[in-house]
């Protein structure tokens, strides 16, 4: 539990601060860091501080320990609000998010991977296949997503350079099922330029020092990041990662995820290729041309496509003039770069998206049908990239801080407004906390016509040559009167920004001064067709699946597609959507300091973050408010037991009163408050321990529950044997009677005998019952079935019927046997029909004359399984004309005679009129019997319900489509076999005579 947790390491939970002080919070969070407890409560919300250290607190035993328990049980921890994510979904059937937010080097990847890997250890205890394989899935997809979309920044040694919010989909039981990764907002641009310091991605790097000589041979390359412009400038960049064993990691990772053999060397030989283009076009000074012919020659083969195209696509730009002609442009040096610059960064980024798919392919829940399996709930897990502030901010870092502004307003939303809203509708007594609504900010980036992403698109869209500068003065004009912008024209005297250069938005997390240079072509993404047309005409597949737009020509029209900024924009209105409509958790996470020390607490630092964070309101909200609430009848239904008085039902006047007196009778009346609908409790604790005396009554209810059904079966069973009892003792005393009473009938007169009785035979005493039981326990178990069928049947008949083939074996399956010809036809019909409805058993099958209502007889073949009834068409490969469930028969009629005439009587009144035969049968071949034997044994023995045989001496009575009919019975010398004729309202059946 929490308290266990001494003095010394401070408060666990910021709400049990003794006063909100910005000082206080400080303090507890640097001396929590000191003593290495880098997690901390507000409420349910985690602080977390990157420890810059491996840290023995992700074991085995820790999940053990947070395991099902409640979230104050413990010390603070991911695990904890891991797990209150995991139990809140499938206790309440509710969608949940974790959110995890911060700047970059915060430890929001890491803090991603270990919630991943405790639902993967929580899940699944039965070690179902299927599921294990979702999980391996999910958790090789993070080295896959690190490989190819994190870098090495100044910052931090693994930053994630692209968004990526998953959906973990779980079933009714808890086990997930599949999932889906959405992307956002690769920086593509880090392929062609870094930062002094910085590498680019991981991916390139685990290649060119991990991959073995054979490999590198193939793709052309050395085994040297310094070979290579775009990751000479990381070459030398000391890591803490290890390009080898990652590289083996990715690979294995890929194995294990479903690539193919082929699609995995389809991705090296991209990145291969884009580290070779830089070095197939240059200039001589006066003209472009193509510098190195080899080069050119390792990119055609590794794209699967023709040199003097890739050569083209490099050289000329293919352009359609207003009259339709086409016509071939040569690049200038600028443009040419550019066009190969935007070419590797489209290649690159057209490549990750694509591996993000393949992986949804392969996690995602398909053909999920919630009557089958119940509702499909789901938690999503977000890692994306933090607040960033550098020396040189451009339209990446515009677009990733407009991000971190919408998940701020989301946190606003969700945390302060929405509790202070709810409180005011409940009528609970609230004192009202300020705090800073970034709305303003939001609409500054993204309101139609006056944002600045509108400014941008219609600088992109306009015709004539609109520079970065042009735009810049756009917005000042636009903009100058809102309180969140300025730039160098509006505050002149403000000399930290540069005319016709800079601009600054006062974001939530500080000022940022933004670049524009730049800004216009990265919202244009533009790239030039020739090489979409390349890529599309690739022979491999790979690359031809990423480029469909090649497969436009230059003279078609296409309707131009949406800017960068935009897209973006639409993709995290969407994501935000989608994390409001589910239950949020929060992880903040908080960077101590820029130097990547383990033990070093920049306060001023912190400070910045934990005020942009909002974590100071959220303490105050938590505080001054209730950190739980539920409607009555919710709490009533889980709490109800606790109490005498509303268990198992409560009399009172409504829910709200039961709650009451649940509240009353545990003493928490001073910690809680009622609201018109809700009941809000103010601290955990008491929440706490109203679950753990839920959770000791639930073994004591079980057993309760378990001894009334136990008690109620064992007084039935004693009820049974004492009625078996008290007959076998009836019985035995009436055998001993009726065995005294015929000696004493046999031996009454034996005076007047010659002999004295020395001649008459004693009776055979009760104990012959004794040997028919050792007589029965000697037929082998083969025999078994065909002689419990024949009991059933001499039971049922009752003697009513003189013959019923008692005297022959039955073999039940008789259209094997009876035509050997078309036996494998019946066998693979009955194999399909196995399969089908899962039957066990065939009861009966076999030749019959079946007749309708119209009296029109045709032959079909009868099979009888354990499940269904089923009409053959012999003359058809026994297709199945009719099936019918063996459960809607209720029962079935036959004669007192020797014909084989049965009626099968259904429970919707359309009975089945048959005759067992076709033709005439031979000697000692009545089936009736068999066919009455199989059915009752079938519904007596395994279905254990009475299946009632009814034997008629007159006409035998049935319903057909509803309707009455009688069926009756006439010999007539030298007919071969049976046939039926119409009578007033019924039918006859004319059968041999004897």
């Amino acid at each position: 539990m929490a308290e266990l947790e001494g003095l010394e390491f401070g408060k666990s939970d910021f709400v049990l601060l003794d006063e909100v002080t910005m000082e206080q919070f400080m303090e507890n969070l640097k001396l929590r860091f000191e003593k290495g407890r880098i997690y901390t409560y507000i409420g349910e919300v985690v602080v977390s501080v990157n420890p810059y250290r491996q840290m023995d607190i992700y074991g085995k035993d820790t999940i053990d320990a947070y395991r099902g328990r409640e979230l104050y049980e413990n010390p603070p921890h991911l695990y904890a609000v891991s797990d209150a994510a995991y139990k809140a979904m499938k206790r309440r059937a509710k969608d949940t998010c974790i959110v995890i937010s911060g700047e970059s080097g915060a430890g929001k990847t890491e803090a991603s991977k270990y919630i991943m890997q405790y639902i993967a250890a929580i899940t699944n205890p039965s070690q179902r296949v299927e599921v294990e394989s979702v999980k391996n899935v999910l958790l090789k997809s993070n080295c896959v997503l690190e490989a190819f979309g994190n870098a090495k920044t100044n910052r931090n040694d693994n930053s994630s350079r692209f968004g990526k919010y998953m959906d973990i989909n779980f079933n009714f039981n808890g086990e997930p099922t599949g999932g889906h990764i959405n992307n956002y907002l690769l920086e593509k641009s880090r392929v062609v330029q870094q930062h002094d310091g910085e590498r680019n991605f991981h991916s390139f790097y685990q290649l060119l020092r991990g991959g073995s000589d054979e490999m590198l041979e193939s793709l052309h390359l050395q085994n040297d990041p310094a070979a290579y412009i775009y990751t000479k400038e990381g070459a030398a960049t000391a890591t803490s990662s290890n390009d080898r064993s990652s590289h083996r990691a990715v690979m294995s990772a890929l194995e294990v995820i479903g690539f193919s053999p082929e699609e995995i060397n389809s991705i090296y030989q991209i990145l291969a290729s884009i580290l070779l283009l830089l070095t197939c076009v240059g200039s001589d000074g006066e003209s472009v041309q193509i510098l190195g012919l080899e080069a050119v020659g390792h990119v055609s083969e590794l794209t699967a496509t023709e040199a003097d195209s890739v050569c083209k696509s490099l050289l000329f730009r293919t352009v359609a003039t207003g009259g339709g002609d086409v016509i071939e442009k040569g690049h200038s040096e600028q443009d040419a770069c550019f066009g190969r610059d935007a070419f590797v960064k489209a290649l690159y980024e057209r490549l990750f998206g694509w591996i993000v798919s393949r992986i949804n392919s392969v996690i995602e829940v398909k053909d999920y049908d919630p009557a089958l399996h119940g509702k499909n709930t789901v938690i999503g897990v977000l890692d994306i990239y933090g607040f960033e502030i550098f020396d040189n901010n451009s339209f990446e870092q515009f677009c990733i801080n407009y991000c971190n502004e919408k998940l701020q307003q989301l946190f606003i939303e969700l945390i302060l407004r929405q509790e202070q809203g709810e409180y005011q509708r409940e009528g609970i007594t609230w004192q009202h906390i300020d705090y800073f609504n970034n709305q303003i900010i939001v609409d500054l980036v993204e309101q139609p016509h006056k944002g600045i992403i509108s400014i941008l698109d219609e600088a992109c869209l306009s015709v004539g040559k609109v520079t970065d500068t042009v735009c810049l003065e756009s917005m000042g004009t636009k903009l100058a009167q809102h309180p969140h912008y300025t730039s160098r024209k509006l505050s002149p005297t403000d000399k930290t920004m540069d005319f016709q250069k800079h601009f600054r938005i006062r974001h939530y997390a500080g000022d940022v001064t933004y670049s524009i240079e730049g800004f216009l072509d990265k919202n244009k993404d533009l790239l030039f067709q020739d090489f979409k047309r390349l890529m599309y005409n690739s022979a491999n597949q790979v690359l031809k699946e990423m480029w469909p737009d090649g497969q436009l020509s230059i003279t078609e029209v296409t309707k131009r597609p949406l800017t960068a900024a935009t897209l973006f924009k639409n993709s995290i209105v969407a994501l935000v959507d989608k994390l409001g409509c589910k239950e949020p958790y929060y992880v903040r996470c908080i960077k101590p300091n820029e130097m990547k020390s383990p033990v070093l607490f920049d306060d001023a630092r912190c400070q910045h973050q934990v005020a942009y964070l909002g974590l100071m309101e959220n303490v105050m909200v938590r505080r001054a408010g209730f950190a739980y609430r539920q409607h009555y009848a919710r709490v009533l239904q889980r709490y109800k037991m606790t109490c005498e008085y509303t268990w198992p039902n409560h009399l009172m006047g409504s829910d709200r009163e039961a709650v009451e007196a649940i509240v009353t009778q545990h003493g928490f009346q001073d910690d809680v408050a009622y609201g018109h609908t809700k009941l809000f409790v103010r601290t955990p604790r008491s929440l706490f321990t109203l679950e753990q005396e839920r959770a000791a009554l639930i073994p004591i209810l079980v057993l309760f529950l378990q001894k009334v059904w136990r008690g109620a079966l064992a007084r039935r069973r004693c009820r049974r044997m004492r009625a078996i009892y008290a007959i076998m003792g009836c019985y035995k005393r009436y055998k001993v009677k009726a065995h005294f009473r015929e000696v004493e009938r046999r031996f009454a007169n034996v005076r007047n005998l010659a002999d004295y009785g020395k001649s008459v035979e004693w009776p055979t005493p009760p104990v012959a019952l004794w040997w028919a039981r050792q007589i029965v326990k000697n037929i082998p178990p083969s025999d078994m079935l065909e002689v419990r069928a024949k009991v059933a049947a001499l039971t049922a008949l009752s003697g009513d019927r003189k013959d019923w083939g008692v005297s022959r074996a039955w073999e039940r399956n008789y259209l094997v046997r009876d035509c050997p010809q078309t036996s494998s036809g019946f066998a693979r019909v009955t194999k399909e029909l196995r399969n089908k409805d899962e039957y066990s058993q065939v009861l009966f099958s076999g030749f019959c004359r079946k007749v309708n209502r119209f009296n029109k007889s045709t032959d079909r073949g009868l099979l009888i399984t354990d499940k269904c009834v089923y009409k053959l068409e012999p003359k058809k490969q026994y297709k199945v004309l009719k099936r019918l469930p063996l459960d809607a028969f209720t029962g079935l009629s036959v004669t007192a005679g020797v014909d084989q005439m049965v009626a099968l009587h259904t429970s919707c009144q359309d009975d089945i009129l048959l005759c067992l035969q076709r033709g005439e049968l031979c000697t000692n071949q009545d089936r009736v019997g068999e066919l009455v034997g199989a059915l009752v044994d079938h519904f007596t023995r395994i279905r254990k319900v009475h299946f009632p045989v009814k034997v008629c001496r007159s006409a035998l009575q049935l319903h057909m489509r509803g309707k009455p009919k009688s069926v009756t019975v006439e010999t007539k010398p030298g007919q071969t076999g049976a046939d039926f004729k119409k009578s007033r309202d019924g039918f006859v059946l004319l059968v041999p005579a004897n």
